[in-house]
């Protein structure tokens, strides 16, 4: 499989496989210990379950952070800040209902224990307390993780000299988007210049430019948009992406050598 057909990075649900197992470690160390001093015999396997169903709907509910983070990013300004604020209110619920469901389901019905999971205000409280925390974290590691897998070196093709256009292509070359109009939320439109433009990233049936640390979402697919952009500039690099190449500051190979 060439570079650009990988469509997926398998490194980025790997490197949260293994944040959330050490965090599942961590917190079950923690817990059989604060019980301890309570003078409470927690068995091991039981505070595994108990951690590990917080953790498994933890990772359940990170699709639902990067689609957050992609609608209304933190850069977007106060408004989006307050949204993605405001998400913890039902990221707690459904964290809370989701690990008190698995948690009957397996001391109830597998164990055969009587397992109670009462979602009392007291409880959802306690649980929020908790949340508030861990959402932030989880936040803040989707668009530090984010930045650092897009700023990973990419295999650039090297540019190769154009042909010298015929007398008949002016009119065509006319047609080359030199900026681009970006509506944001309130119906403000701002002026994006094609040669601020670092790169352009494929979103389902919209693209995503990058300008310097900000992103601007434009409802175009990009093979639409990439007819619009100068070809001795912007390259198709993957199939989801197209990169400015006067941007291009290193090139690395992959680690098959390609």
């Amino acid at each position: 499989m060439t570079t650009e057909q990988r469509s997926f990075d398998w490194r980025l649900p790997v490197l949260w496989a293994v944040l959330l197992a050490i965090s599942t470690v961590a917190q079950t160390y923690v817990y059989m210990a604060d019980e301890t001093r309570r003078g409470v015999v927690m068995p091991l396997d039981r505070a595994l379950v108990i951690q590990g169903t917080s953790h498994l709907v933890i990772a359940a509910l990170l699709p639902a952070l990067y689609w957050l983070q992609r609608r209304w990013p933190a850069s977007g300004g106060l408004g989006n800040v307050l949204i993605l604020g405001l998400a913890v209110v039902p990221f707690s619920l459904v964290h809370t209902a989701g690990m008190g469901a698995l948690r009957l389901l397996w001391f109830n019905a597998i164990m055969g224990e009587a397992y109670k999971f009462p979602l009392t205000l007291d409880r959802l409280a306690y649980e929020f307390a908790k949340d508030v925390v861990s959402y932030g974290m989880l936040l803040v590691g989707v668009v530090v993780l984010g930045r650092l897998f897009r700023r990973a070196p990419m295999p650039v093709p090297m540019p190769v000299p154009m042909p010298v256009p015929v007398p008949a292509e002016p009119a065509a070359a006319s047609v080359l988007a030199e900026r681009f109009a970006v509506r944001q939320r309130g119906g403000r439109e701002v002026m994006v210049e094609v040669a601020d433009i670092d790169w352009v990233e494929a979103a389902g049936n919209y693209a995503i430019l990058h300008v310097g640390g900000d992103t601007f979402e434009i409802r175009s697919s990009l093979t639409k948009l990439e007819s619009e952009l100068d070809p001795k500039r912007f390259v198709r690099v993957h199939k989801s992406h197209v990169v400015n190449i006067a941007r291009v500051a290193e090139v690395t190979p992959w680690v098959s050598g390609d």
